[in-house]
């Protein structure tokens, strides 16, 4: 009988599920991450079942991962997301050795071998400039949905440069912007840019290598990927559903859990 098992990633803005049947994904959900991560981990599960006609107890092994996987009261056990995200891209791209995630609220370049094993990684977290955070705060300065920044920064004309790499100050230097009169657009082109830099910057400090897979809602934001593509001259791998990746790696985790008990029986 094939296992069941399942991957949960509480990470600070959004909350993942993935329930495998030995290699293949049988269902995911991704929700929104509430103050409360023990009762987020609840939410996302109970999703992620639903309309399976499967039930907690039909899962075997669960592993939780991410921001707030400490917390999820019926994992079976908890594992980094640098381990699930490596673990993850390798599922889709075997080829794989080096992955950039941009959370909510830290950034991470990730070295690893042919399996997916971490050979290294570098962690920007202590500044929402280096984050998904700092793009959705500009969002909402300039009253332009999160899906749309992407496409309007590649329209820009004249992009303008952004100074300020805190969060914060960079939100007052938009707002000066915008009294000024520059375009929405010219704007949107400077916060990538300067975003895209400290993104290459981190990622130049491992071993860049090709393939290269980006994984996490920055994947989404063509306008993120353009840049980075053409700054490092890598063409980067896209999952379809690239948020869930870590989700996917913590359900591969837990698939090889069962094998090695098995194993020991």
């Amino acid at each position: 009988m094939e296992m069941l098992t399942a991957g949960i990633d509480i990470g600070s803005r959004t909350s993942k599920g993935v329930i495998l049947k030995g290699n293949e994904i049988v269902t995911h959900t991704i929700c929104a991450t509430s103050p409360d991560s023990r009762k987020s981990a609840i939410t996302t599960m109970e999703k992620t079942l639903e309309g399976t006609g499967l039930s907690q107890g039909d899962l075997h092994y669960v592993v939780a991962t991410g921001y707030g996987r400490v917390l999820v009261p019926f994992g079976d056990e908890v594992i980094s997301e640098i381990s699930c995200h490596a673990k993850g891209a390798d599922w889709y791209f075997p080829s794989v050795r080096t992955i950039l995630d941009m959370g909510g609220q830290d950034c991470k370049a990730i070295s690893c071998d042919r399996g997916g094993k971490v050979t290294g990684f570098m962690m920007n977290d202590r500044c929402a400039g280096g984050t998904g955070r700092f793009l959705e705060l500009i969002a909402e300065v300039l009253g332009v949905s999160l899906d749309n920044i992407g496409p309007l920064s590649l329209q820009s004309k004249r992009p303008v440069s952004i100074s300020s790499t805190c969060a914060l100050f960079a939100k007052s230097e938009v707002l000066s912007l915008l009294k000024k009169g520059v375009a929405t657009e010219d704007i949107l082109a400077g916060v990538h840019d300067g975003l895209t830099k400290r993104t290459v910057d981190l990622l130049r400090r491992i071993s860049l290598e090709n393939d290269f897979a980006i994984t996490g809602g920055i994947s989404k934001n063509i306008g993120m990927v353009a840049r980075i593509r053409d700054q490092i001259g890598l063409e980067p791998l896209l999952a379809p559903e690239p948020v869930i990746i870590g989700a996917v790696g913590a359900a591969l985790f837990a698939a090889e859990r069962c094998v090695l008990k098995e194993r020991e029986v």
